[in-house]
């Protein structure tokens, strides 16, 4: 491609340029930076982010008001207590990926409150993707998986163990990392888990697209997550293929 090629498509970009230098500007600042760095392993409630960052809340305020000016930043109320809301980040919005840190883990366990779907379903993705171990269990399970999500889980050729739903004090584990997948969930476990993933209920609408959008969701938000884990005892992939 010659110069002049060059300069014509990047003229096509143009009106990215505004979005992209905004979002450099957001995350020139260290606060922001951080505030990214930790969205960008699960959702967070202002509240939660002001204890992890020790930051006075008027001043996480302003921080999350410029990411979400910049379209890094969105807020979703939650399903369970409407007075409370959640930051997630918007990947898409990102000028280059992050860099949050590896963390180390025996095992993954996903939790919503019944154990139906949007738990079964992430299991599901992730032993799809991950050498990693993953499961699921609810804090409330119900009798059965939804049938939604097991024709969901056909339709993208997931295996979906047809086990009953089970109580999370059942299945947890020492080490294992607790992902909520669900509002009420995390709201119960009132910080006992360990990232929160503020997905909507699919069961609710029922429809086939709307369990769709939600293993969309989840695969992308497993994309994210899955290379920043490492399995209790096993080296970095850079020591291993040496």
């Amino acid at each position: 491609m010659n110069i002049e090629a060059m300069d014509r498509a990047g003229r096509g970009d143009e009106e990215q340029i505004p979005r992209r230098v905004a979002a450099h500007a957001a995350l020139a600042d260290p606060a922001r930076l951080r505030i990214v760095d930790l969205l960008g392993l699960g959702d967070a409630s202002s509240s939660e982010l002001a204890a992890t960052l020790g930051m006075p809340s008027n001043l996480l305020a302003h921080h999350t008001a410029v990411l979400q000016a910049a379209g890094l930043v969105a807020h979703r109320r939650s399903d369970a207590d409407r007075r409370r809301s959640y930051l997630t980040l918007v990947p898409e919005g990102l000028p280059a990926p992050i860099s949050s840190p590896m963390l180390v883990v025996r095992r993954v366990l996903f939790v919503c409150t019944a154990n139906t779907a949007r738990s079964q379903l992430a299991a599901a993705l992730w032993r799809s993707r991950s050498r990693i171990p993953a499961t699921s269990a609810g804090t409330h399970p119900a009798q059965q998986v939804d049938p939604g999500a097991v024709r969901a889980a056909e339709r993208h050729q997931l295996r979906l163990p047809r086990r009953r739903p089970r109580r999370l004090d059942q299945v947890q584990q020492d080490h294992d990392l607790i992902i909520t997948v669900c509002d009420k969930a995390h709201e119960e476990l009132a910080g006992s888990d360990g990232l929160h993933w503020s997905l909507r209920d699919p069961v609710l609408i029922g429809t086939a697209a709307e369990f769709d959008h939600t293993v969309t969701e989840l695969a992308e938000r497993i994309g994210q997550l899955a290379p920043r884990l490492q399995r209790v005892g096993q080296q970095p992939e850079s020591r291993r293929t040496r």
